[in-house]
């Protein structure tokens, strides 16, 4: 996610179109891009409010991997100047010791054309990004970081699997993941129509995939959940209203809202959502869609945390492995009530 090359006042007046990641460098346990895996060099550049960097702060949980790559949370509320760390004292990420996320970019490469997207990684002895690569960052932190998993981190990207994870995170990112922004962003009635149908089509097709089985893929949480739940998280409480995604709410389907709630009252997962973040993002900087800028005061929260039964269905979250600790210090997030 994002700033826009026009500004956020482009957002649902132009044309939409996902770029892709520029910056596409690896960090790897052999280095091969120049970028080793190494504890305490990188930075991971996230915002709450983004579903794509959200990802990644929850694989980061999942596997452990809190000390050995830090992370800056950046402010919800983005400017023309991209994302910016005023969350920190003096208005600048303590770390890295910039005020804008761009600057990492810039000393990457001087008048970058794109936007300045999260999750970013960054290099810190040298303070510049070393990718964006959003599709990329979590199945490396899966696979490439395994050194520094924590003990009983769980394989969330398991050989085996990964062909179905594959095609399922395919269909879910078209239809879903994007699908909502393009329903969302559309210019013209036809566009979002197409749009919407589609997420809705996709979103019952996944209820039919879930309704006998706890999770996605196999009986353990595999990245597949962890890309579809960022969106399901955040459906009634943006992309429903914000997004005209309204055929249903999340609440109204009975599989994927309690799917939804078992993996939001799992560990690593909704521990890293912070809903205010959510809402101030999408309603006061998409101003092309909400040009009040006003922040609806619902949807209720409080039912994230009621029982939701599918532990009847078995699987095993962890697989082998065991639940993350608690979060860390810093890091926590208010509880939905």
């Amino acid at each position: 996610m994002g700033a826009d090359g026009n500004g956020n006042s482009a957002y649902g007046r132009t044309a939409f179109k996902r770029s892709r990641s520029h910056f596409a460098d690896r960090v790897t346990a052999d280095g091969r891009d120049g970028w080793p895996v190494q504890a305490g060099r990188y930075r991971l550049v996230v915002s709450r409010a983004c579903p794509w960097a959200s990802r990644a702060v929850v694989s980061r949980r999942l596997l452990g991997l809190e000390d050995a790559l830090s992370m800056a949370v950046a402010d919800p509320v983005q400017d023309d100047r991209s994302w910016r760390f005023t969350l920190d004292p003096g208005d600048r990420d303590p770390v890295l010791g910039i005020r804008f996320l761009s600057e990492a970019y810039d000393r990457r490469e001087t008048g970058y054309p794109g936007g300045v997207s999260v999750p970013a990684i960054v290099d810190v002895p040298s303070g510049r990004l070393v990718t964006n690569d959003y599709q990329r960052i979590t199945l490396d932190l899966a696979t490439e970081w395994t050194a520094l998993h924590r003990e009983g981190a769980p394989d969330l990207y398991p050989r085996a699997r990964r062909d179905e994870i594959d095609a399922v995170m395919a269909d879910v990112y078209e239809d879903v993941n994007n699908g909502v922004y393009r329903a969302g962003f559309a210019t013209g009635q036809d566009e979002y129509e197409a749009a919407c149908t589609a997420v809705f089509r996709r979103l019952e097709l996944l209820a039919e995939r879930l309704a006998g089985q706890r999770y996605l893929v196999g009986d353990t949480i595999t990245e597949a959940d962890i890309r579809l739940f960022t969106t399901l998280v955040r459906f009634d409480a943006v992309y429903h209203g914000h997004f005209k995604c309204n055929r249903w709410k999340l609440t109204e389907n009975r599989v994927l809202w309690a799917y939804a709630r078992d993996l939001f009252q799992t560990p690593g997962f909704g521990d890293t959502v912070d809903f205010d973040h959510v809402k101030r993002h999408y309603y006061q900087v998409h101003t092309g869609i909400n040009p009040t800028r006003v922040v609806p005061l619902g949807p209720e929260l409080a039912g994230w945390l009621t029982p939701h039964h599918r532990e009847e269905l078995g699987g095993r979250p962890f697989g082998d492995g065991t639940a993350p600790g608690p979060v860390p210090a810093g890091e926590e997030v208010p509880a939905p009530r």
